[in-house]
């Protein structure tokens, strides 16, 4: 499954159901952007059981600055709709296969438990 373009009309819900989503905040005028795109689509064709996203902070102004978006590219990793990881620069393919793997092998019921415990602080 290729990359899907979000927006803040399908942002929420693309994050916020089961399963791992990877969102890649990035500008067209972005060279580190332009190097981590084809590695970003790589992974969206070899991995069709992960929702792949990509959200153009030039267009998406108002998402980027809600999601706190600083420096570009960013990407960001949910899981079962909890922020697991975000982390800005991009990525060689070697590094994003090694993420993808710990994000599905992450033990959610203990995240879940660490996120709740995080809340009631």
């Amino acid at each position: 499954m290729a990359s899907a373009e979000l927006t803040a009309a399908n942002f929420e819900s693309t994050i916020s159901g089961s399963g791992t989503v990877l969102v890649d905040f990035w500008a067209a005028w972005c060279g580190p952007c332009r190097n981590f795109a084809p590695v970003f689509e790589a992974a969206s064709e070899k991995y069709p059981d992960i929702t792949f996203g990509k959200i153009d902070t030039e267009a998406e102004q108002q998402l980027a600055a809600a999601a706190n978006i600083t420096s570009i590219p960013t990407l960001m990793a949910f899981r079962d709709g909890i922020l697991v990881f975000s982390q800005p620069g991009a990525l060689p393919a070697e590094a994003l296969e090694d993420l993808i793997g710990q994000v599905q092998g992450l033990d959610m019921e203990a995240v879940k438990k660490d996120v709740a415990a995080e809340s009631q602080v």
